[in-house]
C-alpha cells in the first residue's frame, strides 16, 4: 500500500526574503519546488501539499489599500482563498510539466477554528501594510482594527491566530488521493471559518498556522508522514553556537526534551518542530529537511526524522 505523504511547503519555496513579488520570480521558485515535489512523488509516495500564503496575501491586501478608491475592498478571508487560487494554479502548472502523466488538482480549501478560541481576544498575527502611528489610530477608530507595532517598522493590523479545529474538505481530498491525484490544499492554513448561531460556516478574520494546519490534515487523513520543508537540511540544537548539533534521527522523548529546554524558536523552527513531535506521537513518521532533499528524506537517508 502506497504511502500518504502531507509536504508542508514553507513560503520561501515560493517567494523568498527581499525578492520582489513578481509573477515570473515566483513561478521561476514555483518551478524549482515542484522539480523536488517530483521526486517525492516517483518514490510512489501519494500526496497532498500544504503551502504558506503570507507575502501573496499581503500583496493582495495592498492591492485593496490601493485601489480603495475605485474597487471595493475584499474581507481577509476572501483575500486568502484569492491566495490559495493563485498559488495553486502556479503548483498545478509546474507540476504538470514535470509530472505530466500525473493528476493535479487545486482544492480551495476551508479550515474551522473555534470562534471561542482564546486567540481571537489576543490578536498577534501581523498583516498588511505599516503604517504610522497617526494612521494606526485612524484606522483603529474607522474600522475597529486592532494594531500594533511590528518590530519598529511601523504599525500593522493583529488578527488571531486560533488553533485550526478541523479540514472542511478532508473527505474530497481523501477521496482524490484514493484515486491517484496529487492534491494541493489547505494554503495558508486554510481559510479560516467558524460555525455561526445558525451551524452555517463563516468567514474570520484570522490567520491559521500553515503548519498546524498541516499535523491537523496529517491526522485526518491517517498520513503516514508529515514532511516539513524548510530552507536548512538538518533541525539543530544550540543552534549558531560553538557547540551546534546537527539532529538526524530522533525518538519522540527526545526531540520532547531538546523542545522543552527550549532549543527552538517561537518564529522559525518551534512550530515546525511542536508539529512534528504530535504527529509521532501518533507512532508515525514526521519529518523536517531542505526541499531538495526531501525525496532522500523520504527514503531515511536525509533530513531530522522523528519516530513515533
Amino acid at each position: 500500500m502506497k504511502q500518504k505523504v502531507v509536504l508542508a511547503l514553507g513560503g520561501n519555496a515560493i517567494l523568498q526574503p527581499g525578492q520582489k513579488g513578481e509573477y515570473s520570480i515566483q513561478k521561476e521558485n514555483v518551478d524549482i519546488s515542484a522539480k523536488s515535489i517530483a521526486k517525492v512523488a516517483e518514490t510512489g509516495c501519494d500526496i497532498v501539499i500544504v503551502h504558506g500564503n503570507g507575502p501573496q496575501v499581503g500583496q493582495i491586501l495592498r492591492q485593496n489599500e490601493l485601489a480603495k478608491d475605485e474597487v471595493p475592498i475584499q474581507p481577509l478571508p476572501v483575500c486568502s482563498a484569492e491566495s490559495q487560487g493563485f498559488i495553486g494554479y502556479m503548483m498545478q502548472e509546474s507540476l504538470k510539466n514535470v509530472l505530466p502523466s500525473k493528476q493535479v488538482a487545486t482544492i480551495l480549501t476551508m479550515t474551522e477554528v473555534d470562534p471561542s478560541d482564546p486567540a481571537f481576544k489576543h490578536p498577534t498575527k501581523p498583516i498588511g501594510s505599516f503604517y504610522s502611528e497617526d494612521e494606526s489610530k485612524q484606522l483603529a477608530l474607522e474600522k475597529g482594527w486592532v494594531m500594533g507595532e511590528d518590530a519598529g517598522r511601523g504599525y500593522r493590523r493583529l488578527v488571531a491566530s486560533p488553533n485550526p479545529k478541523g479540514i472542511v474538505e478532508v473527505e474530497t481530498i481523501k477521496l482524490l488521493m484514493d484515486n491517484g491525484v496529487l492534491v494541493v490544499s489547505t494554503g495558508g492554513g486554510g481559510i479560516p471559518v467558524i460555525k455561526n448561531t445558525q451551524g452555517e460556516y463563516e468567514g474570520v478574520a484570522a490567520v491559521i498556522d500553515k503548519d498546524s494546519s498541516a499535523l491537523k490534515l496529517s491526522k485526518e487523513i491517517d498520513a503516514d508522514i508529515l514532511m516539513i520543508l524548510t530552507d536548512v537540511p538538518n533541525v539543530y540544537i544550540n543552534y549558531g553556537k560553538p557547540n551546534q548539533e546537527k539532529l538526524t534521527d530522533l525518538t519522540v522523548e527526545k526531540a520532547q526534551k531538546y523542545y522543552d529546554e527550549g532549543h527552538f524558536s517561537d518564529g522559525s523552527m518551534g512550530p515546525k518542530m511542536a508539529a512534528c513531535i504530535e504527529f509521532a506521537k501518533l507512532g508515525k513518521t514526521a519529518i523536517i529537511c531542505s526541499l531538495d532533499q526531501a525525496a532522500e528524506a523520504v527514503n531515511g537517508e536525509a533530513g531530522t526524522r522523528i519516530i513515533g
